[in-house]
């Protein structure tokens, strides 16, 4: 496993790349059936039927498989204490069952917070596409790190 990444790890201009994820229509109806019951993320036909052109992950869930991605990339072998919120978060184009997700975060900024010693706050843009190189999701948030410094100070 890789070390741990702390607060210092992120520089502006870092790029973390995910790791593709095949969108199935199982999980599409499944999430919908538990937080987003609309017609269009529950069957093909009323996908088909709207502009979404089909069986269409909910922008919820395609949130929760960006989180997802994120975690499998950085955020789990990191030091991050959560987080404050999210900016923006845009949804460019409809996810379909059978779709292959991609995409990368990027470091926008980097602060140690003067109201919480030894934590910093990164900036993030993330980015996913789909198969195609289309773009479907774009958001901007922040997540707090614990400092290398602070560390040193309690050991």
């Amino acid at each position: 496993m890789s070390a741990t990444l702390m607060f210092e790890d992120f520089t502006p201009g870092k790029r973390f790349d995910y790791q593709p994820h095949t969108v199935t229509a199982d999980e599409v109806v499944a999430f919908a059936m538990e937080f987003d019951p609309q017609p269009m993320h529950l069957d093909e036909e009323a996908g088909r039927r709207s502009i979404l052109g089909g069986l269409s992950a909910s922008g919820w869930h395609t949130c929760a498989m960006v989180m997802r991605m994120m975690c499998d990339s950085f955020v789990g072998r990191s030091t991050s204490q959560g987080s404050p919120g999210i900016d923006s978060m845009r949804w460019r184009r409809p996810v379909l069952a059978g779709d292959t997700l991609s995409g990368h975060s990027e470091v926008l900024e980097a602060r140690l917070l003067r109201s919480r010693p030894g934590i910093g706050i990164v900036r993030f843009r993330n980015t996913v596409m789909n198969q195609h190189g289309e773009t479907v999701a774009i958001s901007e948030g922040p997540i707090l790190f614990r400092s290398a410094a602070k560390q040193q100070v309690h050991e």
